[in-house]
């Protein structure tokens, strides 16, 4: 729900509608792509990353969820999960600058984590950069616990990545129950994680001090 909705628009001022949701298609990746570069300008995924997860999007055996969020005719966010072998991993979520702190981010990631539900997932992981804390609080109020690092996974940065995960917690995900817009994720709380990419053990790099 955007804080106009919420709030009420001043007086002669019409309300903005939340963007909606759907399912992400080939004719969205031009714009897609363009998001992708201004929020990722030193590590965009290609068109040939995209065009590889979307090939695993549909059929008998799609194994993976990936949704835009549009406003006004224009392209406003997107995520994808991936799930294999009762193991969802987020891929990606971004959100226009536009829209931080709109609860955006959350809806996305309500989306995703249903998709890993329909898909039979036991757990779902996650990277975010360590210095996103914004983004760390949001998948903590989604149930997400720190169990990594990735050292220097985000290049050419060289930052650190912690991987979070949600196992059989079921917390209740509705964005608009508890809004906390300082909690919504921006680009940097994507995971920036390349398709196909394998997530740590629980043992593998523990996080310290947690």
């Amino acid at each position: 729900m955007t804080p106009a909705a919420r709030n009420g628009a001043p007086t002669g001022e019409v309300p903005a509608l939340a963007p909606v949701l759907r399912e992400l298609r080939w004719w969205d990746l031009d714009a897609v792509l363009e998001l992708e570069r201004a929020l990722f300008p030193e590590d965009a995924w290609s068109p040939g990353m995209f065009w590889s997860e979307l090939a695993y999007a549909r059929g008998p055996r799609a194994n993976r969820r990936y949704v835009v969020a549009e406003a006004d005719g224009r392209l406003v966010g997107y995520g994808g999960l991936a799930a294999v072998d009762g193991t969802g991993d987020i891929q990606t979520i971004a959100t226009a600058r536009d829209q931080w702190g709109t609860g955006l981010g959350a809806r996305l990631l309500t989306e995703l984590l249903s998709a890993a539900t329909a898909f039979e997932c036991r757990e779902v992981l996650l990277e975010v950069r360590v210095d996103n804390v914004r983004a760390q609080r949001l998948y903590e109020r989604f149930g997400f616990e720190p169990i990594g690092f990735r050292r220097g996974y985000y290049q050419p940065g060289n930052v650190d990545a912690l991987v979070m995960r949600r196992t059989g917690t079921d917390p209740d995900t509705d964005p608009d129950s508890d809004p906390d817009p300082d909690a919504d994720v921006d680009p940097a709380g994507a995971t920036g994680a390349p398709p196909g990419s394998t997530a740590p053990t629980a043992s593998s790099d523990p996080v310290q001090g947690t």
